[in-house]
């Protein structure tokens, strides 16, 4: 029964942190991308001494400022929950997270806030030259704002840099430059920058669109299109690049994600890539069911991605589950025998210091750090759970990998038609730019399930598992609260939908 209402709460407090974090990604990327876009056209405003530029300006100003308020707000509650769901987490890892936190407040409460009151106050009460430099600022510390939390996150999927303190049961930082320069942290800060770089310019395209089709600012729609095309077709470019170099280190740090985003359930050699495919719902590990009911793949593409050559090996599920000697992959059930190990060494050496035993708390050290590698496995009580939710990790990540492929071609077209002086005569396509922005968060919220989704059980990728973070509250309180965020982040959202079409029916007239 104990157990039953543990996973309960594990359930609603995972659906909560999910909820807030998704409804809060929203935000942030149309701020990352919209903060340089502003400052991309302030730039050409002083460099031209143009007015249109001016006015162009603040009209996305306007906007970018209404979307970076309730972006906050979300932000602010996301934090809270790890102390109030996850406070055994909070209490194991604070010494770690709580780092980058602090980094990232001191970037967006001081240099990004200071800023962005410049840049939004600021016109005509400062130099042409300081309001340009307060907007790239704010471009600037909103971007290394993300970066502290990302870092953070890329720790939470490869612990690195610190040491596990036996006595107080807590992960301590010891190499503050191999948690900020680590592979993941890399790949996940340029990736999710870059693609918050298309979002942004997708909103621009969106909005011009919709006033290409009103017949209404002709000039600065194309102005800010033209722009905004060019932004986002060289973002694109990185995100492909990026996305490549976090497929290579998913593939070297956590196997298993890279096999579920693939529905690879028996490791191969050369092994092909799905395209498109529709799996079994009926396959499970431990059963002989088929993965896909029809899938393509392109060969030998996925043996490339992860280990960058063709014909290589690339584990598959049952193989991580279950150990594959030929291969010299250890399986799960292993790790659950010396993860138990070392859950059983930590408790012996709790003991032997009350108990003033020095030898004892000796011996079980010696053993606590033979093991402590696989600390995680120790509280799985079947190898299976190792296993992440197969299809929404494979869904997720083909959905966000076809959009990504697809709205490049967007802007492809905008600055050809454009370069033909007769976009606004293209109304299908002007239809597809208004479309993009919500094809770009639909592929903003994939990529995140791809990110969280695909690494459960781990809230610390084989150290701590979701079930051990949690707090030691009642389901029924973590429920309550679901339902309250709920609803008032959709009143934030619904509230910020109004006020931006207001602003958007407005136009730039009235700046």
């Amino acid at each position: 029964m104990i157990e039953q209402l543990g996973a309960a709460t594990v359930n609603w407090a995972r659906a909560q942190f999910a909820l807030t974090a998704m409804y809060h990604w929203i935000f942030v990327p149309l701020t990352l991308g919209l903060s340089f876009l502003l400052a991309f056209f302030e730039t050409i405003y002083v460099k031209t001494g143009d007015e249109s530029w001016k006015r162009l300006t603040r009209f996305w100003m306007r906007l970018f400022a209404i979307n970076f308020a309730i972006g906050i707000a979300t932000g602010i509650i996301l934090e809270f929950e790890f102390g109030t769901n996850w406070s055994n987490y909070s209490w194991m890892v604070g010494d770690i997270f709580g780092a980058p936190l602090a980094a990232e407040g001191i970037f967006a409460f001081f240099l990004e806030a200071t800023f962005f009151a410049v840049m939004f106050f600021g016109w005509d009460r400062v130099s042409k030259r300081m309001h340009l430099f307060s907007t790239w600022m704010v471009a600037v510390g909103s971007n290394l704002s993300a970066l502290w939390i990302l870092v953070a996150n890329a720790w939470m999927q490869h612990p690195v840099g610190m040491d596990f303190n036996a006595e107080m049961a807590r992960f301590e930082m010891r190499n503050f430059r191999e948690i900020l320069f680590s592979p993941v942290a890399i790949s996940k800060f340029t990736h999710t920058t870059s693609s918050a770089f298309m979002l942004g310019s997708f909103f621009v395209i969106a909005v011009s669109s919709w006033y290409l089709l009103k017949g209404r600012h002709l000039k600065m729609a194309k102005r800010s299109m033209i722009v905004a095309a060019v932004f986002a077709l060289l973002s694109s470019v990185m995100v492909g690049v990026t996305g490549d170099e976090a497929a290579y280190s998913i593939a070297r740090i956590q196997p298993m994600k890279l096999a579920a985003i693939e529905g690879l359930y028996q490791g191969e050699d050369n092994a092909g890539l799905v395209a498109v495919g529709l799996m079994n719902h009926a396959k499970k590990v431990d059963n002989d069911e088929a993965p896909f009911l029809a899938a393509a793949r392109i060969p030998g593409l996925l043996s490339l991605l992860a280990n960058r050559r063709f014909g290589s090996f690339v584990p598959g599920i049952n193989d991580l589950v279950y150990g594959n000697q030929q291969r010299h992959i250890v399986g799960i059930k292993e790790k659950m025998v010396r993860g138990r190990e070392a859950v059983w060494a930590l408790g012996m050496y709790k003991k032997a210091r009350r108990n003033d035993d020095a030898r004892g708390a000796s011996a079980a050290l010696t053993n606590f750090n033979l093991n402590k590698a696989y600390l995680g496995y120790g509280y799985l009580s079947r190898p299976e759970e190792a296993v992440p939710p197969v299809p929404l990790s494979f869904y997720s990540f083909h959905i966000m990998v076809v959009l990504g492929t697809v709205l490049p071609l967007v802007c492809i077209f905008i600055l050809y038609f454009s370069n033909k002086g007769s976009l606004e005569r293209q109304r299908w396509l002007l239809g597809a730019g208004v479309a993009s922005v919500f094809m770009g968060w639909v592929a903003q919220e994939a990529g995140w399930v791809v990110a969280e989704v695909g690494r459960q059980p781990w809230a610390i990728q084989g150290l701590l598992p979701v079930s051990v973070a949690r707090s030691n509250i009642g389901a029924g309180s973590v429920q309550t609260t679901f339902f309250m965020f709920l609803i008032l982040f959709t009143l934030l959202a619904w509230a910020e939908v109004r006020i931006m079409l207001n602003q958007i029916k407005k136009g730039p007239e009235d700046n």
